[in-house]
């Protein structure tokens, strides 16, 4: 396949964690790179990593405002002339406290992140997609499946998956793939201490390469990714 020819994937939250490791993993079986982030640093970084501004684009991103998303579609689109897979992987953590205690300030920032964030990502994407017939991925949670005590942000990962399952029916029949990619805990700069047992990110970037590696008949629906339980 000529470089012209690569597929294209653009990735938000690409400058660390689940994104940076998947723009890793996708750069190995030759995709062509639009990376999106607030850490432009970060990204700059992984440009020269990955390839160099002929096979990887970054812009600075805070995937809250319409505005920036469009501009990355925009130079994605200017840079390599299609859009073959967006992975809507932006998030954020919340803070102890649960509903009784934490702080709104902190739950607004997530709310329009995880939620907001996804929903602009997909909007301006879509007509790149439709163009291609491509490849949605969101990534959810496995706190979108289950009742976490307190917890707003598994409330966000609800919503995400409702995302996920919602833009599935919308766009049935246009040839575009939608798929949730679920991980239960991951070692990611959401926490200060690695936790124990948690998955890595680069577990999570195999899910994405796999749900991508699929002939255009097979829709990979959902992946949940979970710990192996620890033993005793």
């Amino acid at each position: 396949m000529t470089d012209s020819n690569s597929p294209v994937l653009l990735i938000t939250g690409a400058s660390s964690g689940i994104g940076a490791e998947t723009a890793r993993a996708a750069a190995k079986e030759g995709y062509r790179l639009m990376l999106a982030a607030r850490s432009e640093d970060k990204l700059q970084s992984l440009q020269r990593e990955l390839g160099g501004e002929e096979r990887v684009a970054i812009t600075a991103c805070d995937v809250q405002s319409v505005g920036d998303q469009k501009a990355m579609v925009d130079k994605a689109l200017a840079r390599f002339g299609r859009i073959d897979a967006v992975f809507a992987n932006a998030g954020r953590g919340g803070e102890p406290g649960g509903f009784s205690g934490a702080d709104p300030e902190v739950w607004k920032d997530m709310i329009l992140t995880n939620i907001l964030g996804v929903g602009i990502t997909l909007q301006v994407c879509m007509p790149a997609l439709k163009e291609s017939r491509g490849h949605i991925l969101i990534t959810g949670s496995a706190a979108g499946r289950v009742t976490i005590s307190g917890s707003m942000y598994s409330a966000t990962k609800w919503a995400v998956s409702a995302i996920g399952y919602g833009v599935r029916e919308e766009i049935r029949g246009s040839g575009i793939r939608v798929t949730l990619i679920e991980p239960g805990m991951v070692d990611t700069p959401f926490f200060d201490q690695p936790p124990k047992h948690a998955l890595a990110p680069e577990d999570i970037a195999r899910a994405v390469t796999y749900a991508l590696a699929q002939p255009a008949h097979v829709d990979v629906n959902e992946i949940l990714v979970r710990p192996t339980p620890a033993g005793e």
